[in-house]
């Protein structure tokens, strides 16, 4: 069956292109509602030409979110990505779309535009042999997850637990391999105040606010090990006002990631019970974990499996791995809902100038997921 599967997809090549390049061409950065909302409109109107019954999440502070349900099942299994990307409005003039040595560039066409129109074709590849009757097809596709999900976090939650599993479309390893586990996601301020002082004229009435998140930052490098998934990185420090003054502020931003639910606690814990080193400098810890740990769970190995034999049955192998990476599958695999990530396009340069969506393994990626669909809801 996937091997129909495969050559339905595969004469749908230029429906799926021209899709791609549909969505690429309508820049939609996160922090410019107009302009993604001017590519859902465009997405709603594709997904209501496949017969989806389209839902708008309205926003103020980010785009609207789209919800597409196809079939009329009470059960379903939900597909997730976004439509927002990284790339500010001009981009496509210094990255334009183009089809070169095997390759389609453009920014946002890997993350993950490109993911989203693979979605479509293999509901529509579903769709051509399933009525969706016993379990249908939701798609979420949302606008702020390359800035934490903060607007869509409660709707990915919710339609996650009305759902028998998660397929989340994001882009694959290298080489084509599926995420079966992803660290979760901290973000920390820390905030150390001191007294100032001249620091010619009184330097012992000052206390260093700089001198003080210094030993803070070298506390923190202790708390990593990496062996066991424990990332803590200060990225951005700020403090002081001029060379003369002891400084009485400084300012820190942490971010720290972790593999396992257990860990990210007591992480957070000991990130929330630090204290000042030096005697009457003050310490602020404020943030957490916006995204927890995707563990490989006993669902999310089930879902890998049923991929697994749906490549297999067209003669491919599929692999597995983790990545450091988070994604809106961190909030539904926490959830305890069967979630696999990475079924999206293969290529590289999220994020980067050389952004890219191999072209041959298009039509494989979008029936290895109609097949993965199609076991999920005839079962």
């Amino acid at each position: 069956m996937s091997s129909s599967f495969l050559a339905f997809c595969r004469d749908e090549r230029p429906w799926l292109l021209d899709l791609i390049h549909a969505l690429v061409a309508i820049e939609s950065p996160t922090d410019d509602k107009a302009a993604v909302d001017r590519c859902g409109t465009v997405l709603a109107s594709r997904l209501a030409e496949l017969g989806a019954r389209i839902t708008r999440v309205p926003q103020t502070a980010a785009g609207d979110h789209l919800i597409a349900r196809f079939g009329t099942a009470a059960r379903q299994v939900l597909i997730v990505g976004h439509f927002d990307t990284v790339w500010p409005i001009g981009q496509l003039a210094r990255m334009p779309i183009v089809e070169r040595e095997g390759r389609l560039h453009g920014p946002g066409v890997l993350d993950m535009k490109a993911g989203i129109a693979l979605g479509m074709l293999a509901t529509r590849a579903v769709m051509s042999r399933h009525a969706l009757d016993r379990v249908g097809v939701t798609m979420l596709w949302t606008t702020d997850e390359e800035t934490g999900s903060d607007t869509s976090r409660a709707v990915i939650e919710e339609e996650a637990r009305r759902s028998d599993a998660v397929l989340v479309l994001e882009p694959a390893l290298a080489g084509g391999a599926l995420k079966t586990a992803r660290k979760g996601i901290a973000q920390y301020q820390l905030t150390v105040h001191g007294v100032s002082a001249h620091a010619g004229v009184d330097p012992r009435k000052g206390v260093n606010a700089i001198r003080e998140m210094a030993q803070q930052v070298l506390a923190l490098d202790a708390v990593r090990d990496l062996d066991r998934g424990i990332s803590v990185n200060v990225g951005v420090i700020h403090g002081g006002t001029r060379s003369n003054v002891v400084p009485d502020l400084a300012t820190a931003e942490v971010d720290v990631r972790a593999e396992t639910l257990a860990d990210a606690a007591v992480l957070d814990r000991t990130m929330h019970a630090l204290v000042a080193l030096t005697p009457g400098a003050r310490l602020k810890v404020t943030g957490g974990f916006n995204r927890p740990p995707m563990e490989r769970s006993p669902g999310v190995v089930r879902l890998f499996t049923l991929a697994r034999e749906v490549a297999a049955a067209m003669g491919a192998r599929l692999e597995e791995g983790a990545t450091g990476g988070g994604s809106d599958g961190n909030f539904t695999a926490a959830l305890g809902v069967p979630t696999l990530d990475g079924l999206g396009a293969v290529g590289d340069g999220a994020h980067a100038l050389h952004e890219h969506v191999e072209l041959e393994p298009l039509a494989f990626r979008a029936a290895l997921l109609a097949g993965l669909i199609e076991r999920l809801v005839t079962e």
